[in-house]
């Protein structure tokens, strides 16, 4: 379902890496079995795991690898390339193919999410991203129609998330308790960026802080409707500052709680994680090694990687 993926390219791709690595491919059904593959290769002792795919395709194979000393490769053929466009990898497959054997293997921030979900203990890790209430149920609903995101790409999403707002989320009541350095918000979403910026509309970057903090930064909202919504969007496509009246914002915190009652759709790198009950999200900073250029360019710079 990747935007990019053919075989064509598919064999350029192989080609390429098989030229510096003795190179197998395996063709994972589901983000579970990608995990199972992926540790299979880390018990083998494989220096490295490309994933090509989208960001769902890289979150599951991050979290096979978190831990490890075997390193994440990324082939961007997805929708929106998140993390492979905020860590300066070209966009496209075979040039990011090219440009990966010549790259070291970094350290490379995650979030570490533990706690318990109504479908039991939760042990994760996001590359990017982590959301709990509505982007997690924007992601739930825009799942329901997987052939339409990857036509529409962000379009869709928005489409979605108006829908959202308008049907049940303007006038719901703050069900989550955030919870960081002794101080409570409560909210009816959390949005968690890994690095800077958050996430991308398009080619657009959307930016929780203004500038790139040393660590996670999170944006807790207490009430989501139409005008809030519109005024969070255009202040993370502006950079501008979004701690106001009705929001909080925390950055470089050592550890966060969120506890949901009722329990919350909660969600990483775009992946529906189910409902969480109670969840703490850390920053790691050596829980993963990515193949990546040591220096990550602005976010206006990385909208003509090739």
């Amino acid at each position: 379902s990747a935007s990019q993926f053919t075989g064509g390219v598919f064999r350029e791709v192989v080609a390429t890496l098989g030229r510096s690595y003795d190179l197998d491919t395996a063709w994972p059904v589901s983000g579970p079995d990608t995990e199972r593959h992926t540790r299979a290769a880390v018990d083998e002792g494989i220096d490295a795991v490309f994933a090509m795919g989208g960001d769902g395709v890289a979150h599951h194979v991050a979290n096979g690898l978190a831990g490890s000393a075997t390193a994440l490769g990324l082939i961007p053929v997805g929708t929106t390339n998140v993390l492979s466009r905020i860590l300066g990898i070209p966009q496209k497959p075979t040039a990011a193919a090219e440009a990966s054997v010549g790259y070291d293997a970094l350290a490379t921030r995650v979030a570490s999410i533990s706690g318990t979900a109504v479908a039991g203990p939760v042990n994760r890790i996001a590359t990017f991203s982590v959301g709990v209430g509505f982007d997690a149920a924007v992601v739930e609903a825009a799942e329901r129609r997987p052939y339409a995101k990857v036509r529409f790409g962000g379009v869709y999403y928005a489409t979605t998330a108006i829908g959202r707002l308008t049907a049940d989320w303007r006038s719901r009541l703050p069900n989550l308790r955030v919870g960081v350095d002794g101080t409570t918000f409560d909210a009816v979403a959390t949005l968690t960026q890994v690095h800077h910026p958050y996430t991308y509309f398009g080619r657009v970057p959307l930016r929780l802080t203004q500038h790139a903090p040393d660590g996670l930064a999170t944006l807790a909202v207490a009430d989501l409707g139409i005008v809030r919504g519109a005024s969070l969007l255009t202040r993370a496509v502006a950079g501008r500052s979004q701690d106001r009246a009705g929001t909080r914002v925390w950055e470089s915190f050592a550890e966060m709680t969120v506890e949901a009652d009722p329990p919350a759709p909660f969600q990483a790198d775009g992946e529906l994680l189910g409902d969480a009950e109670a969840i703490t999200i850390r920053p790691s900073e050596d829980a993963l090694r990515v193949l990546r250029p040591a220096e990550r360019p602005e976010p206006d710079e990385r909208h003509g990687l090739n």
